[in-house]
């Protein structure tokens, strides 16, 4: 009974569809109290069976997360690792035993899918396979063996179609559905792409390496054209992704092709393949709920005006029309400032600062003349205008993931009657990971400030 016992917990091993559900509603249960017993008596909390929907309550926003219950939350994960391990090693087992692939355990961590998945594996009769085929990125079935074509041609085109066809879905699930420009869908997403993509064209036979990467890299690039055909997304956002989904996708077709080779060359040896491409919608999901805290980024930019101070402060204050921009970025639909109007004098004014996509509208919160102007902002217009065959779409990410926080002009006087101007621009963006796309908004904003210091320099050094 000991050894039964410890048996279950090791990733070797079969257990039947009759044990399996028996170990599984004992840990189930014992797990229910065990947190009922802590919720209740060490944090003084209510908890039933649907809290493992909603641990927290209301309060699930991580960044918004009171101390109390960030320590209930961590204490509930501690409590929740042995029990994760316990049903991870008795999945893989019953899986074995009903000689499915070890893959499919990735089913275990999807909310609810894992339910459903727990109460098909208790049906499933015992199916003995062979050592090598538990290592086999799909199920033994002959269907499967008629869709996907022999030669390396066939193989790559069905590859290439259905990784197009699984990345809009779950690109729709992210961008339309759960409205989440994160991590699942700028990492996840195309990693998964990739390694699927060479594990369909590596079903019947070994492939090389160069045809793996390539094969995980052609679909990525027939997808943006299917996001643009189909009006999900713009070319601006498209070229934008592109190089980041790209060597993620290449990384995936890695992954990809040493999981094929080992499995062809080392046959006799056992192993779990643990296809991410689940992990997706998952990932997307959870990020979704979880909404990360937004980092405010900050952006300066500074000129030189041969102009006093009190000169460059009225251009500042409010300027006069910019001549339409001859940059490619802007004129590729970037949103690029027109000109600058105030309403009022002094700290209490509204400026609007006028976009190819509308006004900002930024209330003065420091009047300094001629030192200092520094204003937040209320209304922020879509920061550009999509290019698409279709004319104008209206993608989400348009609207309130890229936000202006506030904004200053800062005057510093020089010797000659020469002063120093500088712009700065503090945003926020809810587009992940933000380490990629504020690089793109930095580079952005300081070609918008350029513009608007540029202006007003020419306009003061002429009226100077």
């Amino acid at each position: 009974m000991a050894n039964r016992f410890v048996e279950m917990w090791r990733w070797q091993g079969t257990i039947d569809r009759k044990r399996y559900a028996i170990a599984g509603c004992t840990a189930f249960v014992l797990k229910y109290f065990l947190d009922k017993v802590v919720a209740g008596v060490v944090f003084e909390r209510p908890w039933f069976l649907w809290n493992y929907w909603q641990p927290l309550g209301p309060d699930t926003r991580v960044n918004a997360i009171h101390p109390d219950s960030r320590t209930f939350a961590v204490t509930l994960l501690v409590l929740a690792l042995p029990f994760i391990w316990l049903g991870v090693t008795l999945t893989v087992q019953r899986l074995r035993d009903a000689g499915q692939p070890l893959w499919l355990v990735v089913f275990f961590f999807l909310p609810v899918i894992n339910l459903l998945f727990f109460l098909l594996l208790c049906t499933v009769d015992s199916h003995a396979v062979t050592v090598q085929r538990e290592a086999a990125p799909w199920p033994e079935t002959r269907r499967l063996d008629r869709w996907i074509p022999q030669g390396a041609v066939g193989a790559a085109a069905m590859s290439i179609a259905l990784t197009i066809s699984v990345g809009c879905l779950f690109t729709v699930l992210g961008t339309e559905v759960l409205k989440s420009y994160g991590w699942g869908l700028f990492v996840a997403l195309p990693f998964c792409l990739g390694l699927f993509s060479v594990l369909v064209y590596s079903y019947h036979v070994p492939r090389t390496y160069s045809s793996c990467i390539a094969v995980s890299l052609v679909p990525i690039a027939l997808l943006g054209a299917v996001l643009l055909l189909v009006t999900i997304e713009g070319v601006i956002c498209i070229l934008m992704a592109a190089p980041f989904a790209l060597a993620l996708a290449a990384f995936g077709g890695m992954l990809g092709y040493a999981i094929q080779a080992g499995y062809w060359l080392h046959k006799g040896t056992p192993a779990t393949l643990m296809v991410v491409l689940l992990f997706t919608p998952a990932f997307q999901s959870v990020e979704r709920w979880v909404k990360p805290q937004a980092e405010t980024f900050e952006v300066r930019t500074a000129i030189e005006v041969n102009a006093p101070p009190e000169k460059v402060w009225n251009q500042v204050v409010a300027f006069a029309e910019i001549p339409p921009p001859t940059e490619l970025l802007f004129r590729a639909g970037i949103a690029y400032p027109i000109r600058a109007e105030i309403s009022g004098h002094g700290v209490g004014a509204v400026r609007h600062c006028i976009f190819s996509t509308g006004p900002f509208a930024e209330p003065i919160e420091v009047w300094d003349e001629p030192r200092l102007l520094k204003f937040g902002v209320t209304a922020n217009p879509a920061p550009l205008n999509e290019l698409s065959p279709y004319g104008n779409i209206q993608p989400a990410h348009l609207h309130g993931y890229f936000v202006s926080k506030q904004g200053q002009f800062l005057l510093t006087a020089l010797p000659g009657g020469r002063t120093r101007l500088e712009g700065a621009t503090w945003y926020q963006h809810t587009m992940w990971p933000a380490a990629y796309w504020h690089l793109w908004s930095d580079y952005i904003i300081h070609r918008i400030h350029s513009r608007v210091l540029e202006h007003i320099r020419a306009e003061a050094e002429y009226k100077g």
